[in-house]
């Protein structure tokens, strides 16, 4: 017989504390953009209608239970009923967002207080075999606005494991031999990536040339170098 262990912590203060982590994992823009459930993407949306309400309102009668000058009867039915909620909606946000998401590592697992991925069943990053396709739009005065999406399916921002675009960049008199020509660097999970220029350095030409990185800062192939002038 198979003894199934449950994930879900089962004492009040651990599962709160279980709950908090994973909360506070996830008021970091950056972690819940690489995982693809930022804010305006559909589990993202979820995420932030579905368990956000949810777990404010079990926060505050958590309070109110767990200190004894406040703790009555009805208190702690509230309390129960709310924290009954939050487990019901947590594990449909943690089967919906975290078990099954490619884009979801140990790592993030293991800092919200979740099980990572099982043996054999790990969602690891891959290594992009393909470039970012990206324009570069002048349409501001000083500014180069350089907008990334999958070249295989331009509605989506990035490919399925990757943490985000690194963009190479320099202003030169003439095209670049090689990418190493391309002496700045920058790193942008969310697409558009927007370059700031003086009012001397109006005119000039900027040359680009972008690649995929996975979570595990592992590069792909970069894209063919293209340039845009300063507005």
């Amino acid at each position: 017989m198979t003894i199934r262990i449950d994930w879900l912590k089962q004492n009040h203060h651990e599962f709160n504390n279980q709950v908090s982590k994973t909360a506070n994992y996830l008021m970091i823009p950056g972690n819940r953009e690489h995982m693809g459930i930022g804010a305006g993407t559909f589990l993202g949306d979820y995420y932030d209608t579905h368990f956000v309400p949810v777990h404010a309102d079990y926060q505050q009668k958590y309070v109110l239970w767990n200190n004894p000058a406040t703790r009555t009867p009805d208190v702690t039915k509230d309390f129960l009923n709310a924290e009954k909620a939050l487990k019901k909606i947590f594990r449909k946000i943690y089967a919906a967002l975290f078990k099954s998401n490619p884009l979801v590592t140990d790592h993030d697992l293991v800092d919200m207080d979740l099980p990572p991925h099982p043996s054999g069943e790990r969602h690891p990053s891959p290594v992009a075999t393909t470039y970012p396709g990206f324009k570069i739009l002048t349409t501001t005065i000083r500014r180069l606005i350089v907008s990334f999406f999958d070249s295989a399916n331009e509605a989506r921002a990035k490919p399925a494991g990757q943490h985000g675009a690194e963009i190479l960049w320099a202003i030169l008199d003439a095209p670049p031999a090689h990418l190493g020509d391309l002496v700045h660097s920058a790193f942008d999970t969310h697409s558009p990536y927007t370059l700031s220029f003086d009012e001397s350095e109006r005119g000039k030409t900027v040359y680009f040339a972008l690649c995929w990185e996975n979570t595990r800062g592992e590069k792909g192939p970069y894209s063919p170098i293209e340039s845009a002038i300063v507005p």
